[in-house]
């Protein structure tokens, strides 16, 4: 009979406990949704902001310029035919800055992403004198903005001859080298290569026989893959978007060495009311982001990828 009671009393114990436990999980899933549920909504709601401010400049690109000048409107017009014929076949050569822009965006990306991982890696893997002095140059320099050497940057420009020269490699030049120290991107990619890289891996390498280069391009940058990718689309985004340094260094050029920004620019000069067309501006503004998406679209799939599947392979 005693036996029994205790029992039974066990079993209520256990009822209660599991009761108890049922509870606390049904709180915790409860409040994991409900933060979910947060999230998300702010997403969406931001998402809609940014698809709105896209689809503004759509609708925009299709009205003519007295038609903007009324205020909003959630209908296209029917004058993006008559933009588009009117915007090339203008005197400014929109095209030529497309390529322009393109070229100097690509390079400054690709020589931005490269340079600052291979001092990331530098800076990881060896050991050296006066290491963290280095480090700490490098983000103190992060700490100045770029606006603060243009004056230098155009002076050294004009006493080297890249702003009066005529030749598009020596004009395009500052805008392109410059890029290849980023300390933003480095710190990036060093943080980023010590969650990533095991130093034992770099060391069986050697081991092995494989030369610093070859470590590197081989089995680094797939690692890096990711990051890259990111951290080009950022340069070049920037770069496509950069008004003031061009500004600087090809005022006095002509307009087949202007960029997009400065050819947007020329554009929403209202100096000369009759010649200034909203229609134009906007229909820039709608091709200039064309390219930008392509990027992200070729780029984004190597974000998501297994961060060490490159090197596995080699």
């Amino acid at each position: 009979m005693q036996n029994s009671i205790e029992k039974q009393s066990h079993e209520q114990i256990l009822d209660t406990r599991g009761a108890g436990h049922d509870e606390k999980s049904f709180k915790a899933k409860a409040l994991i949704t409900t933060r979910r549920i947060i999230a998300y909504t702010i997403l969406i709601l931001l998402s809609l902001m940014c698809l709105f401010t896209i689809y503004i400049l759509i609708i925009n690109a299709t009205r003519s310029t007295s038609e903007i000048q009324t205020g909003f409107s959630f209908i296209p017009g029917t004058h993006f035919g008559d933009n588009w014929n009117s915007l090339f076949s203008g005197n400014l050569p929109v095209l030529k800055g497309f390529l322009n822009s393109f070229i100097i965006s690509f390079l400054s990306a690709t020589l931005c992403a490269y340079f600052s991982a291979l001092t990331a890696y530098g800076i990881h893997m060896y050991n050296f004198k006066l290491k963290r002095i280095a480090f700490m140059f490098i983000l103190l320099v992060m700490m100045v903005p770029s606006q603060v050497g243009a004056i230098g940057l155009v002076k050294m420009c004009n006493d080297l001859g890249f702003t009066t020269s005529n030749n598009p490699i020596l004009v395009y030049m500052p805008l392109i080298l410059p890029s290849v120290a980023s300390p933003i991107v480095f710190f990036y990619m060093k943080q980023y290569l010590e969650s990533i890289l095991p130093k034992e891996m770099v060391e069986a390498a050697r081991v092995d026989g494989a030369g610093e280069m070859r470590i590197f391009h081989g089995m680094v940058l797939p690692i890096l893959k990711p990051a890259l990718a990111i951290q080009f689309i950022f340069a070049f985004v920037s770069s496509w978007n950069n008004y003031f340094v061009p500004q600087l260094l090809l005022a006095n050029k002509g307009n087949d060495y202007k960029t997009i920004p400065l050819v947007l620019a020329v554009l929403n000069d209202q100096s000369n009311p009759e010649a200034f067309d909203l229609g134009k501006v906007y229909m820039v503004m709608l091709l200039a982001i064309v390219p930008l998406l392509i990027v992200y679209l070729i780029f984004s799939k190597f974000i998501l990828k297994n961060l060490t599947s490159g090197s596995v392979k080699g």
